[in-house]
């Protein structure tokens, strides 16, 4: 397997543990305070969580062998990419492991900022690659994200030739009130 393959196929596993990080995370609202009155909270400082879903659709070599770049739907929707962090590496029982820092803007303009990711896959061919785990944690952004925090998983495959598709969900918890 070239390096550009092996790239490419880090990216799509990036992708593919972001759709199941959101998908496999289940969070929820932080338990109310035993006293209420004792604690009380402000509707600006208490989070916002929020279930979100979508896919992504990325190809590889789009800026260059280590980065793809693709499209993103659901409640996310916008433009991703993500950029391998150095080679792959072989993991427990055959599978590869694949370093991947992400990158979001949504269809409104705001980023997304995520932690970076470690996807692990099981090689199905040379070119094809399932995704085992894929957990991505968001930590912030800009406009409705600034301060938001969140976790994803990703579902999927990294086809080297052909591109990649992940299915993501997992839940936003926002720093105010989420608008939608």
């Amino acid at each position: 397997m070239t390096f550009g393959r092996v790239a490419r196929l880090s990216f799509l596993v990036f992708c593919a543990v972001m759709l199941s990080a959101f998908i496999a995370s289940s969070g929820g609202h932080p338990s109310p305070a035993a006293h209420p009155a004792a604690h009380p909270k402000s509707e600006q400082s208490a989070p916002h969580c929020k279930a979100v879903g979508g896919m992504i659709m990325t190809n590889f070599g789009a800026i260059d062998q280590m980065t793809t770049m693709g499209v993103a739907t659901g409640d996310l929707r916008g433009a991703v990419s993500g950029t391998l962090e150095g080679t792959p590496v072989a993991g427990a029982n055959g599978t590869v492991i694949f370093h991947v820092q992400h990158h979001w803007v949504t269809e409104s303009g705001d980023t997304l900022n995520f932690n970076e990711a470690t996807a692990t896959t099981v090689p199905l061919s040379q070119t094809l690659f399932a995704i085992v785990t894929y957990p991505v944690h968001l930590t912030g952004g800009t406009g409705r994200y600034a301060g938001a925090t969140g976790d994803l998983t990703a579902i999927g495959e990294v086809d080297l030739v052909n591109g990649t598709v992940f299915r993501y969900g997992g839940q936003v918890c926002y720093a105010a009130p989420d608008k939608d």
